[in-house]
C-alpha cells in the first residue's frame, strides 16, 4: 500500500518520517507547503493517481490556536476545506483517509474522559474548523479513521515541552495554569499507533470510524511543568496560576481528558503513561538531567 502524509513538517509528520526511515519501508510520500497543498484538489490528485496512493494520512492543520481568533479564513480553509478536498480524493480512488483531529471539538465542561460519541462543542475557531473538517469528512462518505488527539509535543516545532525547557534554563521562576486538565501525548506514541492500525486495516472494506488518543494518565498543564523541569534538573520554580491569570484570546478547555478505550480494544494498542513518555522525549533532545525519574 502506498502512503501520502500531508503536513510532513510537522510534529506528527516528522515522527511518522523517522519510522518510516528506521523500519526501510517503502511506498511512503511525505510532502508539506509549499511542494503540496492540500486545499489544492487537482495537485493532489494527480499525485495520488500517479503514485497509487492506498491511504493518506492527514497531518496537514492550521493548529496556531489564539492566532486562528483573527485569521479565520486561514484555519478553515486549511482544517474543514482542505480534509474536505482530501475526503473527495479519498472517495473518488478508493483511498483510506486518516484524518488527525483535535480534543478542541470539545468545551471542557465535561466531568469524565470524553468519549467518541459525546456531542461536540467547539472551542473558538481552531476547534470549530476541526470539527467542521471531521464533519465534512463524514458527509462526503469516503473510507475514513479520524483520530482525536491533545496536547500534543514532540522534539520538532513549537509545543509546550520546548517552550518550558527553555523558559526554564532562562527564568528562576515561571506561573503555570493549573485550573486546566488533560493528557500531554508524545508524537511519537501517536505516530506509532497510526502506523499499527494501518498495518492491520483490511482496504477492501470501507471504514466510517472516529477514535481518540492520548497518552495515558491525566494532568494540569502546572503538573505537566513541574514533571518538565524536575526531570530537565532544571532550577526553575513553577508556581500554579488560575487560567484568568493568564488570559488568551479563545478559551481553554478547563478538562480535555480524552477515553481512549475504544481505540484501544479496536487495534489492539498499549499506551504509555505521559511521564514515561516525556522522559522518552527528553533524552532524545539530550535534556533528561539530574531530576527524578
Amino acid at each position: 500500500m502506498n502512503i501520502l502524509v500531508t503536513g510532513s513538517r510537522g510534529q506528527l509528520g516528522s515522527e511518522l518520517q523517522k519510522i518510516r526511515e528506521l523500519q526501510h519501508r517503502d511506498g511512503w510520500f511525505f510532502m508539506d507547503l509549499p511542494e503540496l497543498d492540500i486545499t489544492d484538489v487537482s495537485a493532489v490528485e494527480l499525485f495520488c493517481r500517479e503514485r497509487q496512493i492506498g491511504a493518506i494520512v492527514n497531518c496537514a492543520a492550521y493548529t496556531a490556536v489564539d492566532k486562528a481568533e483573527s485569521d479565520a479564513d486561514a484555519a478553515f480553509r486549511v482544517n474543514r476545506d482542505g480534509a474536505a478536498a482530501l475526503a473527495s480524493l479519498a472517495k473518488a480512488t478508493g483511498a483510506l483517509l486518516l484524518h488527525v483531529s483535535t480534543d478542541y471539538v470539545f468545551d471542557g465542561s465535561s466531568n469524565r474522559p470524553y468519549r467518541e460519541d459525546d456531542p461536540a462543542t467547539p472551542c473558538g475557531v481552531y476547534g470549530q474548523s476541526k470539527w467542521e473538517g471531521e464533519e465534512a469528512i463524514r458527509s462526503i462518505g469516503c473510507s475514513h479513521i479520524i483520530i482525536r488527539t491533545s496536547w500534543l509535543y514532540s522534539a520538532h516545532g513549537q509545543n509546550f515541552v520546548k517552550t518550558m525547557l527553555r523558559l526554564g534554563g532562562e527564568r528562576e521562576r515561571i506561573g503555570v495554569v493549573f485550573d486546566q486538565a488533560g493528557t500531554p501525548t508524545w508524537a511519537a506514541d501517536l505516530a506509532w499507533a497510526i502506523v499499527s492500525i494501518l498495518e492491520k486495516c483490511d482496504l477492501a472494506r470501507s471504514y466510517a470510524e472516529t477514535f481518540h488518543y492520548s497518552n495515558e494518565g491525566v494532568c494540569s498543564w502546572y503538573d505537566f511543568a513541574r514533571e518538565i523541569m524536575d526531570a530537565a534538573g532544571l532550577p526553575c520554580r513553577v508556581s500554579p496560576i488560575e487560567s484568568h491569570e493568564y488570559p488568551t484570546p479563545v478559551t481553554r478547555p478547563p478538562y480535555s481528558v480524552l477515553n481512549k478505550r475504544k481505540i484501544k480494544e479496536a487495534w489492539e494498542l498499549e499506551i504509555p503513561h505521559w511521564r514515561e513518555s516525556l522522559l522518552k522525549m527528553l533524552r532524545e533532545v539530550g535534556a533528561q538531567g539530574g531530576g527524578k525519574s
